[in-house]
């Protein structure tokens, strides 16, 4: 299927790692014009490398700090001046630190809200003007299936997505007709934030080696293994398209079954 995304132009936020890297490989198979950003210059430089390997779309990589509003901007206007527009954005942010209430402090919480919501304001701020120039201007919002069924463990992921939710719905009604806004809800992906938790429940007692604690993760997934970070990616990019010219302000779970409402 034809996507007809070739030369579109995506910015994806923290696309250098993980599921935004995921996507933004999947945008590139299909020929879009793919920025990705980061605050690591070295990751910066390892994800362009990767990028410009994959035969399709050009790619462009920019050091931004997305917990940062100039820098954001300054992202965008950047972006514009070297591609001559926006179309899409694909909001990856990467994850919080995991923990209960009796082990997160208010600079947690504040960072947490920060890199999760924050830098989706900031972002929807500085580039709804392009977005709308666009004849297909969209927003694809990565989140977690903790939206609607919280993981033990992960209060801060639990609490602040949650909020996001609301602002993706929001959103996709005040920028109507104009720019669609979905969120896509993970679980379980083969990615380093995955092996970062497991190594935490590892630390922390929670389960007793890295085997068992990867097994509770996949025995709560119906397809019984993690999901692969272009399974995620391929998902973004049919939401990005014109072929989900009809779909906004939708969540859609792509997570093995894990959901059970």
């Amino acid at each position: 299927m034809d996507l007809h995304l070739r030369d579109r132009s995506v910015i994806v936020l923290a696309g250098t790692s993980g599921l935004g890297l995921g996507a933004a490989e999947s945008l590139v198979k299909e020929g879009a014009t793919v920025t990705v950003c980061s605050r690591d210059g070295q990751r910066l430089d390892d994800a362009l490398r990767h990028l410009e390997s994959i035969d399709g779309g050009d790619v462009r990589a920019v050091r931004c700090d997305i917990t940062d509003r100039k820098q954001i901007g300054r992202l965008i206007e950047e972006t514009v001046e070297s591609v001559g527009g926006i179309d899409h954005i694909v909001a990856s942010t990467g994850g919080v630190p995991p923990g209960g209430l009796d082990e997160l402090d208010d600079r947690d919480w504040y960072q947490a809200y920060d890199l999760l919501m924050m830098s989706l304001v900031w972002t929807i701020d500085a580039a709804k003007a392009y977005l709308i120039e666009s004849p297909g201007g969209s927003i694809t919002v990565i989140t977690s299936t903790s939206v609607r069924e919280p993981i033990v463990g992960l209060t801060l992921s639990n609490a602040v997505r949650r909020g996001v939710i609301g602002l993706v719905k929001s959103a996709a009604r005040e920028l109507a007709p104009d720019v669609r806004v979905n969120a896509v809800l993970p679980s379980a992906f083969d990615t380093p934030r995955i092996q970062e938790l497991i190594d935490n429940a590892v630390e922390s007692g929670t389960h007793p080696d890295e085997e068992t604690a990867m097994a509770d993760w996949i025995d709560d997934i119906p397809l019984n293994r993690l999901g692969r970070p272009t399974e995620l990616g391929d998902m973004i990019a049919v939401l990005t398209s014109d072929r989900a010219g009809f779909v906004t302000g939708a969540c859609l779970p792509v997570d093995g079954g894990r959901l059970r409402s």
